[in-house]
């Protein structure tokens, strides 16, 4: 019976420790100074303007499915990108977390990666960030309570304030980019480019592993 146990302990150890060969910190993935998050997450930086970011959505819901039951895939809206001033794109956050407060975060993405990339349209003010939500579903007067909510506002602010030190340090230098517990920036050029969602679903497994 112990010999059994032994033999069903390493089988189901055996994919972790390939990926402990698999992969090396300092080329698939960089070490973040500081505390992990204190519950564990996947983190998604992405920006509205960016066309790969849109791509990408099809295959996040796969990654999504893939983490443990204790795990949340999280997004963050950067605010870095040079298609619009930081506070437009901040607009665009504040009205993500807003979405996903009163429950229509899926929908606001859609909505607004249609806006601003198949429509074109190009947004000035909090009023076309508004146009979004409406769109996707959701009552403006709750959008214009929620842009004004000092704990969804802290905490776009937080958002924010954590990106920029990501980007500073050159942790996300580009999006979409992800980060695991707050500790593992992923370097996605150096995943399998034939196989890019499964090394993405391995690797994220991997480092949710790691202290």
């Amino acid at each position: 019976m112990k010999k059994l146990f032994i033999a069903l302990f390493t089988v189901a150890l055996m994919p972790l420790l390939a990926n402990a060969a698999k992969y090396e910190e300092g080329k698939h993935y960089q070490v973040i100074p500081g505390a992990a998050t204190n519950k564990s997450e996947v983190r998604e930086y992405f920006s509205y303007y960016c066309p790969a970011c849109r791509s990408f959505e099809a295959y996040v819901g796969e990654i999504t499915k893939s983490l443990p039951a204790e795990t949340k895939l999280k997004k963050t809206h950067v605010t870095f990108m040079g298609q619009s001033s930081p506070e437009i794109q901040f607009m665009l956050s504040k009205g993500l977390v807003v979405a996903e407060k009163t429950g229509l975060g899926k929908q606001f993405n859609a909505e607004a990666f249609s806006y601003i990339q198949t429509k074109r349209e190009i947004i000035t003010s909090e009023a076309d960030v508004r146009k979004i939500y409406v769109a996707a579903g959701g009552d403006g007067a709750k959008f214009d309570k929620g842009m004004k909510s000092f704990s969804l506002v802290s905490q776009a602010k937080r958002n924010e304030k954590i990106q920029k030190k990501l980007s500073q340090g050159r942790y996300v230098k580009s999006v979409p980019s992800f980060v695991v517990n707050g500790k593992y920036a992923i370097n996605s050029k150096e995943l399998d480019s034939n196989n890019f969602v499964e090394d993405y679903k391995n690797i994220i497994a991997y480092l949710l592993t790691l202290k």
